[in-house]
């Protein structure tokens, strides 16, 4: 089968969520899915009702049967382009999409759940510590270190304010300026509430037993941590919505109504390709309403489909000529 309703490119929270909503909806949906999601470092999810603590891939792995066993189609694989943008006889949408494996599905609708990536100071031990031990969202993670001693790098205005947040969950927070030069309010601030200031530069994160055990500066001390906190740069994975001509804000990310219609007919977006705040229980929020307006935008399309085949056979048959 290489045509379907709906095509979703991305197989997370959102576009498991989505295509759950629309295989019961009875649309014939395939979801291209990479096997890399976002949160794959995370040994736990937080902060998902009904689910919190259960592990990412198991979450995942549930939406994946649910979404099979209401008839979905899941392809293992990447998109690598959606187009050209073709349109039937009534001027619908319609979408031909070439994988990574050189087969071109076809669709009437779009949805792009690509994600994000976070893009990470380039200290040694970092990234390999990505999820573990090095930490980005205290919602998710910050009760699992409360009462800690934990560290915030530094850098930017976000990673001040980063260390006043993650101040709720420990009075033992180290900032390290990493290089640069607070404010006098951003040192104020960090006296009131009991932040400590550590000056210099990072020069690796201290790893024994597969576990964080300090920061050690370029100067050779080693201030002790259990985890840190750092604000990364975040960067969505859209190309295709890009290629596609999909319009973007002055700050890079795609722009789209509450639904996650994007301003090309026939295509959508939900999760952190264009809302670099959602969390996971957010993105599958995001992935349910995507399906719904993507489901009415069809039922449109059909009623218009079925009126005009309907005044056609009306015609035909008030002219004596043969119907069907």
């Amino acid at each position: 089968m290489n045509t379907y309703d709906v095509l979703i490119v991305g197989g997370g929270a959102a576009g498991l969520s989505a295509a759950l909503v629309l295989t019961r909806a009875r649309r014939s949906v395939v979801v291209v899915d990479s096997g890399q999601p976002r949160n794959a470092p995370a040994a736990h999810m937080h902060g998902f009702l009904g689910s919190d603590g259960l592990p990412p891939a198991e979450l995942l792995a549930a939406g994946r049967r649910e979404v099979i066993g209401y008839g979905g189609h899941l392809i293992p694989g990447t998109v690598d382009a959606i187009g050209p943008l073709s349109a039937s006889a009534g001027g619908a949408p319609r979408f031909d999409v070439t994988l990574d494996t050189g087969v071109v599905l076809s669709a009437r609708r779009v949805l792009v759940s690509t994600g994000l990536r976070d893009v990470v100071p380039d200290i040694p031990g970092l990234r390999e510590r990505w999820g573990r031990d090095v930490l980005h969202c205290p919602y998710c993670h910050g009760y699992e270190v409360r009462d800690q001693p934990v560290g915030v790098i530094g850098g930017s205005s976000e990673a001040v304010a980063h260390a006043d947040l993650v101040r709720q969950w420990s009075d033992d927070v180290v900032y390290f300026t990493n290089g640069t030069t607070l404010t006098g309010d951003e040192v104020e601030r960090f006296r009131a509430r009991g932040i400590a200031t550590v000056g210099g530069r990072i020069a690796r994160l201290v790893v024994e037993d597969d576990a964080l055990t300090g920061v050690e500066l370029s100067g050779g001390e080693v201030v002790p941590r259990v985890a840190v906190f750092v604000r990364s740069r975040l960067v969505p994975n859209a190309g295709l919505l890009d290629a596609l001509g999909c319009a973007s804000d002055s700050t890079g990310w795609v722009t789209a109504d509450p639904t996650g219609r994007t301003g090309v007919p026939g295509v959508w977006v939900a999760g952190n390709a264009s809302n670099p705040r959602a969390q996971v229980i957010t993105a599958a929020g995001e992935g349910s309403a995507a399906a719904i307006a993507i489901n009415n935008d069809l039922v449109e399309e059909d009623v218009a489909q079925s009126v005009a085949q309907a005044r056609a056979h009306t015609v035909a048959s008030s002219s004596g000529r043969p119907t069907r």
